[in-house]
């Protein structure tokens, strides 16, 4: 079957063709994720040894930081849409997490931590939807996978520069957690300092007028193909939980707590070199089919994980677990893209991460409880099932648009 002229030029495009500011954007995600995963690839085992949190309230932490960042999604992208203008608010929310990493090299108990990971989450919800928008509002509609393909990789590589950065900090200091949270807040000022000056956001339309996005008229402009990907997003998450569990399912197997951040380094090594070549082959292909094959890879990173903790099958289950989200993120990102209208993008985004995150926090509370009760291997054996029945509904999906 012949390619569409959309998807030849698709192929024929490598990143160079993208605007500047998708690059400057993909390098703010890098910055910011350098300092937060300098935090993040610590904090689990931070928690655990040396504040003597349990694995169900550190699910609890988790679950709710990065809900409360999914929720706060949906205002900050319902403002985007009403405003007509994206990069305000992402530079607030970056802001807001650059100026909670101070916090965390503050804190001597675990209330600060919370409160450091819950504003930190909160900068991320603000900024979250709008920065997607802009992502969708800049790209030719013919790179759009390609676009969300390399802002994702550029994220997901400073996701493992963080933690590699920890990890040799860690062995240079002497395990002191504080210093290693002090050098966080470096990139987080570089990254706001970028966005300011190296992001250039589209005009508003010539003779915009402010629209109210949740009006129950705009909303029902959302058609259902939108919402198919929303409920599916869901899905996908309940089956992906924290990765803060790859993390304790490592030390279990024995790693030193020095090397814990390379639980994340080679996950996030995965994902940042499979995400690029993903996002452009989602221009070429159909994207319910690249998703089906992305949780089928999920389940096989649950079950090598519930397998045994033994580092072969530990690390076999961490990279599969890297490739899969290569696979999916950025896709999910374009079909919401694809499927709800350029005005309402924000409001879109918004109500995707809404859904997700409310999964999140079940599927982390559920994944630390199971951890607690009946151990690590019915963990993931809970998140493969989940992950099947997500696939199951893709299939049906797509034997309904085939057939109806």
């Amino acid at each position: 079957m012949p390619r569409s002229p959309a998807a030849a030029v698709a192929s024929a495009y490598g990143p160079s063709r993208l605007p500047p500011s998708i690059w400057a954007l993909g390098f703010v995600s890098l910055l910011m994720d350098v300092s937060s995963e300098l935090i993040h690839s610590l904090l689990p085992v931070f928690l655990f040894t040396a504040l003597g949190v349990s694995a169900f309230a550190i699910g609890l932490i988790e679950g709710t930081a990065e809900a409360t960042a999914l929720i706060v999604k949906v205002f900050s992208g319902v403002l985007s849409d009403y405003w007509g203008r994206r990069k305000p608010l992402a530079v607030l929310g970056y802001g807001l997490g650059a100026l909670s990493k101070p916090l965390f090299a503050l804190a001597s108990g675990a209330g600060l931590v919370v409160a450091a990971r819950l504003i930190d989450r909160v900068g991320k919800g603000i900024r979250g939807a709008p920065r997607d928008a802009l992502v969708a509002d800049i790209a030719p509609a013919e790179l759009r996978g390609a676009a969300f393909g390399l802002r994702q990789s550029l994220d997901t590589f400073g996701a493992f520069v963080g933690p590699l950065l920890a990890m040799a900090l860690m062995l240079l200091w002497a395990n002191d957690f504080r210093a290693v949270f002090w050098v966080a807040v470096i990139p987080a000022v570089l990254a706001v300092t970028l966005l300011l000056f190296g992001v250039r956001e589209p005009d508003r339309p010539h003779g915009f007028k402010p629209v109210n996005p949740v009006r129950r008229a705009n909303l029902a402009r959302l058609p259902s193909a939108y919402w198919w990907v929303v409920g599916i997003g869901a899905v996908f998450t309940l089956a992906r939980f924290s990765e803060a569990f790859l993390v304790l399912r490592a030390q279990q197997g024995g790693l030193p707590l020095a090397f814990a951040p390379l639980v994340l380094i080679g996950m996030n090594v995965v994902y940042a070199f499979s995400a690029y070549p993903f996002g452009r082959l989602s221009d070429s292909m159909s994207h319910t089919r690249l998703l089906a094959w992305g949780l089928v890879v999920l389940i096989l990173a649950d079950a090598a994980l519930a397998y045994s903790d033994h580092w072969a099958w530990v690390w076999l289950g961490i990279t599969l677990w890297g490739l899969h989200l290569g696979m999916t993120q950025g896709l999910l990102a374009t079909m919401v893209a694809d499927t709800a209208p350029a005005d309402l993008r924000g409001t879109a985004y918004g109500f995707f991460n809404l859904l997700s995150g409310l999964a999140l926090l079940v599927a982390s509370g559920v994944a630390g409880l199971l951890w607690d009760q009946f151990g690590a291997a019915f963990t993931f054996v809970a998140g493969g099932a989940f992950g099947v029945l997500a696939l199951v509904a893709i299939v049906l999906r797509r034997r309904l648009v085939r057939f109806g």
